[in-house]
């Protein structure tokens, strides 16, 4: 066994911060440290776990399938200690130094994101978030019961009495085109959309979506052309071509202002769906973990312009404690 003795435990953090990072440079600036200092932090590292850990690529670095195990047991380990650190002290958000990983897989994650961060620049500049704003997450529901995921915004959020859980706001689908699309244009019906070609994003789940605000538009078995990745290539191939695009109605005033895009007049099914604001239970009443779901949820109220939300809480309400969801 390993005499923890022999171990410099502040190189624990390093490692944390070089594996979120991904970049020694991004790293340093996180931990207020000089890159050389990093580098040779790292150096030490490989030692201690006889394993590269972190290959150069280019202007960052790659993970090694060693690194990917050792984060995830130790990010959910230091998060603990850190906890604990908060409530013996008492949390304060200007002088905060904590860092939380918030996975945003709704098609706003980018904006969001940077909505939250100015809210952060003012209210807690010490802190640091980190995001994943990937349209297809991986493993999300293990990634929040890890430690990895301090919470997550999603509409195909995980359940059970592990999570908690909070509506920011409701959303639906809509069709966009270009403003001189010419079929476009002649569309009245549901059946004019047969008609057209559509690019969309690629489907989550393996045959019917769960999510009811999405299955009366697969049930129009529309011919998708293109199946993409990311939403703002569905905005950006819908504005350079003719065909359609099948985005989340808290888009349309992106797509109307960033890329010319009009929604069509087709109100295919009036059930929305709710995007939720999700946490381990374990977390729920954590000072840190309280205030940055907060933010969360003012930016995205911000964000979408939503004045009638579900579930409102007031602006300086301190806590968010929200409704365990049942097994």
């Amino acid at each position: 066994m390993l005499n923890l003795r022999s171990v410099d435990l502040n190189l624990m953090p390093v490692f944390e911060a070089v594996y979120e990072e991904r970049s020694l440079t991004a790293a340093a600036k996180r931990l207020a440290m000089s890159q050389p200092a990093v580098s040779n932090a790292v150096s030490r590292l490989r030692a201690v776990f006889k394993d590269e850990l972190f290959v150069r690529h280019g202007r960052g670095i790659h993970r090694t399938l060693t690194s990917d195990g050792i984060y995830e047991k130790l990010h959910g380990a230091l998060s603990t200690v850190r906890e604990s650190v908060s409530d013996a002290r008492g949390f304060d958000p200007k002088s905060s130094t904590r860092s939380f990983f918030v996975g945003v897989s709704h098609p706003l994650g980018p904006l969001l994101a940077v909505r939250l961060r100015e809210r952060l620049l003012t209210l807690a500049p010490g802190i640091h978030v980190s995001f994943s704003t990937r349209s297809r997450p991986v493993d999300l529901e293990r990634s929040l019961r890890d430690g990895r995921f301090d919470a997550a915004v999603d509409w195909l959020a995980p359940a059970g009495s592990h999570f908690q859980e909070l509506v920011l706001f409701d959303d639906a689908m809509a069709a966009v085109a270009r403003r001189d699309h010419p079929a476009a244009l002649k569309v009245r019906h549901e059946k004019d959309l047969r008609s057209l070609d559509f690019v969309g994003l690629r489907p989550r789940v393996d045959g019917e979506s769960p999510v009811p605000g999405l299955q009366e538009w697969l049930r129009l078995r529309l011919n998708f052309a293109i199946e993409v990745s990311e939403i703002l290539e569905v905005l950006l191939l819908t504005s350079q071509s003719d065909l359609v695009g099948l985005v989340p109605k808290s888009m349309l005033k992106l797509a109307r202002d960033a890329f010319q895009l009009r929604a069509l007049p087709v109100e295919v099914t009036k059930k929305t769906f709710p995007i939720k604001l999700v946490w381990t239970a374990s977390k729920g009443s954590d000072p840190g973990q309280v205030f940055i779901r907060k933010q969360i949820e003012i930016a995205a109220r911000n964000l979408t312009g939503r004045s009638t939300m579900r579930n409102p809480s007031p602006l300086e309400a301190p806590s968010l404690p929200g409704k365990p969801v049942a097994p």
